[in-house]
Order: C-alpha cells, then structure tokens, then sequence
C-alpha cells in the first residue's frame, strides 16, 4: 500500500545539501529527571569458575552489550553496532589475572537476565573481556603476555601457564548478581534505572547508549539506518557521538503513535515506547521509514535547516511539535500548502504559549500537550 506521505516525499525530495553544525541539544528539563523506583526485581547471586565463565561469553550465553556508533563509509555515514573499547590498560588486565593466579578475591559482575535466557552484562565487563582475551591469547590486537606481575609469571600466555595454575586460574571463582525484572514485565525499566546508576566504564552511559543495549532490536537497527537519512542531518547537524540524535527519532515516532500514554519521565516514556515496538510489530518498519522520510523532507524543503532552534542549539521540544505536527497532518491529508509551511513555522515560534511549552518544564504533561496541539494546528489546512 502506498502510504499519502510517500507521494508528497517523492515529489518534494531534492538533492541540496545545507551546511548544518553540530550544537548541543537542549533539553536539560528531561535529561535531568530522576526514574521513579516503582519495580518488582529479583536478584540472586550465582558462582562462576573463570574457564565457565569465558565459555559462556564465546559461545554468547552472557553477552557485552552492543551501543550504536556513527561511521563515515564513502560518502554516507551509517551506524553500526560495536562493544565498548578496552577502558582497562594493559598493567591492569594483567594485574586482575595475577589476583586470580594468587587466589585473592575480586569484585562480582552484573548480569542481567532476559527473556530469552541470555544474560547481559550490566557492570564488569572489563574484568569479564580481560578474562576472554587472556584465554583468547590476544589482547588489543597483541598477544597477551604478561607483564608487571610476579616473576612466576612473567611472559607467560595461558596456554603457557604452568599445568598447576591453569589449573587454579580456571577454578577461580567470580561472583555475579543475576538481576531480572518481574514487573512490569514489558520494558526493562528497572534494569535502565540500574544500568544508569551503576555502569562503572568510565564515562557513564548516555540514555540512548542504554536503550540500544537494553531494547536491542529491529527498532533499533532501523532508528540507525534513519539518522543516515540527508535531510535529517541537514536538519539536526552532524553526528552525535553519544547518540542523542538517534534519541530524537525515537522521541519522534514515540509521540505521533504513542502521545495519549504519555507520562514523566521523558526517559521513562521512551523506554516504554522502544520495549513495546522494538520487534516492529506496533507500528512496521515500513510505516515508519516512510512517514519519517517524508516528515524531514517537508521540514528542510519548506521550512529550512534552522527549523528545530530558537537559539543556535536544537531544541528538542521545539524539534518534537514541529515534527509530530507536520507527520500528523500528513497521515490525515491535511497540511498545508507548501509554500505556506515557512509563514506557519514562524507563527509557531511566536505564539507565547507554545514558547512557554517548549522552554519550561518541558517533560511536564501539559506542557506536551499543548505544544502538539498548537503544532498540529499551525500547519494545519
């Protein structure tokens, strides 16, 4: 079926590049909301000798998460998933095999368990990915020989470990608290809340970062093949290394198909939204390509590259109304003409109430509502 929006994509697309910078993203009244505890969580703990546990992690029964990261392929950027880089040096992955050779205790991992049996590692991956490329016999791309150790163990590679301590290094034991959320049962909010709070790789997990490992899916896969869409990066500017621009389609299509369950947090409200429709069986990927196209098309066409700022940085509430009001009239056939959409555009930015909406207390209810419903109108036949 050809989707109303399809055809005005078709007819409205051009091949003009705009020249956009990258800004910071204001939406500091939503970044700093605090997820309510509100979770039936288990937890229980579960002994792992080492050699188990670097069986588990290669055959992909507890796995390092995935984050998505923006790479340059010829012309087009794309992104891709990718694990984390090594935030340890090489004296202390050395040093945490020596620990285990001596016998002494080290700290316990985070797992966390999914639906689908696998356990994902919330905190400790560090230890854990030392530990697979100590067996692995390749750490960094070098081979993995150790060094600022006793001189016991100076240059030996596990496969060159004494039989008696190979032996000792395979009996280690690490301890993991195995976590599960029981309620609610659909969006790993708990986890999120644990997953933000806790992970200790150095610098802390942007929320996007901890939904694509958390939600990962075909949603996911797909909100990346989005952020390489031309007049979306006209539009919002060059890639975030930290993925918020994935975080504002999200927030996109969250609003248009799931704005009347809206509820603070902001963070929380996505959650839910990527849990529900992470297999794209809500709303289909075709549905959701086609109307995004077609959105940011009209956008940069007959609005321009500053359509989302008041000041020089996007504004995320501002990048949301005027998104979901051009997308809602477009599913109903009624936007207005395009040489009308500037003049609406700049209506918007002026009328003191949406201004208010967009600028203070940005996540409370009403101040979403009313910004929808006054961008809805303003484009508006």
């Amino acid at each position: 079926m050809t989707l109303p929006y399809e055809k005005l994509l078709e007819s409205w697309m051009n091949d003009k590049e705009v020249d956009a910078a990258e800004e910071e993203v204001d939406d500091l009244d939503e970044v700093n909301e605090v997820l309510p505890g509100t979770f039936s969580i288990t937890s229980y703990g579960a002994d792992y000798p080492v050699d188990g546990l670097v069986k588990r992690l290669e055959a992909g029964d507890i796995a390092v998460p995935l984050y998505g990261v923006a790479q340059k392929a010829g012309e087009e950027f794309e992104t891709v998933a990718f694990q984390r880089d090594f935030v340890w040096k090489k004296n202390q992955a050395d040093r945490f095999v020596e620990s285990l050779l001596l016998g002494l205790p080290v700290p316990g991992v985070f797992l966390v368990k999914e639906v689908s049996k696998r356990h994902l590692v919330l905190d400790g991956q560090q230890r854990l990915r030392t530990l697979q490329a100590f067996y692995s016999g390749i750490f960094q791309g070098k081979e993995f020989k150790l060094q600022n150790v006793q001189p016991q163990w100076l240059g030996k590679t596990y496969k060159t470990l004494d039989a008696e301590d190979r032996r000792r290094l395979d009996d280690s034991i690490i301890h993991a608290t195995i976590i599960r959320q029981d309620e609610p049962d659909d969006d790993q909010s708990s986890v999120y809340l644990i997953f933000e709070r806790l992970n200790s790789g150095g610098t802390f997990l942007q929320p996007q970062e901890i939904r694509v490992a958390l939600y990962h899916g075909a949603l996911g896969e797909l909100l990346g093949e989005l952020n390489g869409d031309k007049n979306w990066r006209a539009l919002y500017g060059k890639r975030s290394s930290r993925l918020k621009d994935i975080e504002l389609i999200l927030r996109f299509f969250a609003m248009v198909f799931y704005s009347e369950k809206y509820k603070r947090p902001m963070k929380e409200f996505l959650n839910r939204y990527m849990a529900k429709n992470r297999d794209l069986k809500a709303q289909s990927g075709e549905e959701l390509r086609a109307l995004f196209a077609a959105t940011v098309a009209v956008i940069r066409e007959h609005i321009g590259p500053r359509a989302f700022r008041l000041t020089a940085a996007v504004n995320a509430a501002v990048l949301e109304s005027v998104m979901y009001g051009i997308a809602a009239n477009l599913i109903v056939e009624t936007l207005k003409a395009p040489e009308e959409l500037s003049a609406a555009h700049e209506g918007l930015l002026k009328n003191e109430t949406f201004l208010q909406a967009a600028t203070r207390a940005t996540a409370d209810v009403d101040s979403v509502r009313d910004r929808l419903k006054l961008a809805t109108a303003a484009f508006s036949t």
